[in-house]
């Protein structure tokens, strides 16, 4: 099975991938003139604007339940691989693939909001959603839908349940099946109460945790402030391999870098739009933009946070050199990625005994809890796609159980094999996403253009898909007739 699975990654994550992605996020960004720098005023203030309805949530509640996904396992575990096979380095390619990425979840996002569709009383919308209206060709939304049940359903919990165990394991000795069984009941609890539920608990989770996480971080920089200039020349320098001890390693850098920034911040994964569609704006660029900004919450903050308490401590080793036959950095003995940013806040506040292992283990149970509820919306919003009627809630029930027991197997199973099923699963998702908004891109940078033009004017814009010459975004139609006659 692994020999498998790692097979398939190599296809998926070859250097077609990762070169590809930079350069479509690159594309985008030319395309809608840096959208992520010049609009970055409204990304942040149209982030607490919008009121929810019965069908949608509040542009803010879509951007916690983005985030939720986003703010994971990646922040801290993949940031801490990133370091152990890329070298410091991959954190400028992190940065990178974010700053550019941030363009890909304007248009994947802005996507999702004009072909989103009203279902049994919500909002639905995704990949699967605007690929089937933006080109007629529903197998190939079926294709996604299909790709990220498997992936969010079945390979992707694992990873984040066996970080959770693995740390908790760590600071409290609490056997692994037993976090398992703690986090599959509460997650049970809040999945079967649906949408509504799921984003009332990510609006009071993510933002608490997220913040006191950085306020961690921001008090171990302060602590070490002496040290900025050389960790960042550090991450600069072997990005490019001009430092010696990385001398060679800018592939690694680059591939581990990119890989991991997917994983993490999900610009061009199609994960992000699903959040995107529940949001009740009037106009889709609104939320396009919002989104974005979780972009660079995700990795230029919570992730760089991660760095460089693991950078200031020194607690990170680096692959194994084959000619050698030894790491290259060989700073601690025998431990896991996780434990990287454990023994970093651990070294940081000695005074406080473990306090580290115990602060990064309860940050990681939110941050990877609520991506698994993440996971979980994403999954019934790709069945909601897939069927109807009766047979939409007989599958829907089955999507709780296995998502539950794929949740509970990933605890108890090793981290290297977790976290090649989630590698797959996201290759998947990526590869089809991609090659979707490469082809339906127009009408994303025509609300963008129709968005800044009445922004021009003064008004607050709204938006009308026949007037833009837009077609198959039925929602808005009714919306906009139902409107009309008020």
């Amino acid at each position: 099975m692994e020999n498998i699975v790692n097979w398939l990654n190599g296809i998926l994550w070859g250097p077609v991938m990762i070169y590809g992605i930079l350069v479509v996020g690159l594309f985008f960004t030319f395309l809608t003139k840096f959208v992520q720098i010049r609009r970055i005023k409204d990304m942040f203030s149209l982030m607490f604007k919008g009121e929810k309805s019965e069908a949608g949530v509040t542009s803010f509640q879509a951007l916690t339940l983005a985030l939720s996904g986003r703010v994971g396992t990646g922040n801290i575990v993949g940031t801490a691989s990133a370091i152990a096979f890329g070298g410091p380095g991959a954190i400028f390619w992190m940065w990178v693939t974010a700053f550019v990425g941030a363009s890909t979840a304007y248009i994947e996002s802005t996507l999702a909001q004009i072909y989103k569709v009203k279902k049994n009383g919500v909002y639905r919308g995704g990949p699967a959603y605007y690929i089937e209206k933006g080109t007629g060709q529903r197998w190939f939304g079926v294709i996604f839908a299909l790709a990220a049940i498997l992936a969010v359903a079945v390979l992707m919990p694992g990873v984040q349940s066996n970080a959770i165990s693995d740390a908790v394991d760590n600071a409290f000795n609490i056997e692994p099946w037993i976090t398992g069984l703690i986090v599959v009941v509460i997650l049970a609890f809040i999945i079967i109460g649906g949408v509504k539920r799921i984003a009332n608990a990510a609006q009071l989770i993510v933002p608490f945790m997220a913040i006191a996480y950085v306020l961690l971080a921001f008090v171990v920089i302060i602590m070490n402030i002496s040290e900025v200039p050389a960790v960042f020349s550090l991450i600069i320098n072997s990005a490019f391999t001009l430092d010696a001890t990385f001398g060679g390693m800018i592939g690694a850098a680059i591939s581990w870098g990119v890989k991991r920034a997917i994983y993490s911040n999900e610009a061009g994964q199609g994960t992000g739009p699903h959040a995107a569609a529940a949001a009740e704006v009037s106009h889709p660029a609104k939320q396009g933009l919002v989104q974005t900004a979780s972009v660079y919450i995700d990795t230029l903050i919570v992730c760089t946070a991660t760095a460089l308490m693991i950078l200031f401590m020194g607690t990170y080793n680096v692959n194994v050199d084959s000619e050698a036959g030894k790491s290259i950095v060989q700073n601690v003995e025998g431990q896991t990625y996780t434990e990287f940013t454990q023994l970093a806040v651990n070294e940081a506040f000695t005074a406080f005994n473990n306090f580290g292992s115990g602060f990064v283990a309860i940050a990681l149970f939110f941050f990877a809890f609520t991506t698994i509820m993440a996971y979980y919306y994403i999954a019934e919003t790709n069945v909601a796609y897939l069927f109807s009627g009766k047979t939409e809630g007989i599958i829907t029930r089955i999507l709780q159980v296995v998502l539950i027991v794929s949740t509970f197997f990933g605890a108890v199973r090793t981290s290297e094999l977790a976290w090649k099923f989630g590698d797959l699963g996201l290759g998947l998702m990526v590869w089809v996403n991609v090659i979707a908004i490469l082809i339906l891109m127009k009408p994303a940078l025509v609300a963008l253009k129709d968005y800044e033009a009445q922004r021009k004017e003064g008004k607050d814009p709204v938006f009308d898909p026949k007037k833009l010459g837009i077609k198959n975004a039925e929602f808005w139609e009714t919306y906009n007739d139902e409107n009309s006659k008020k």
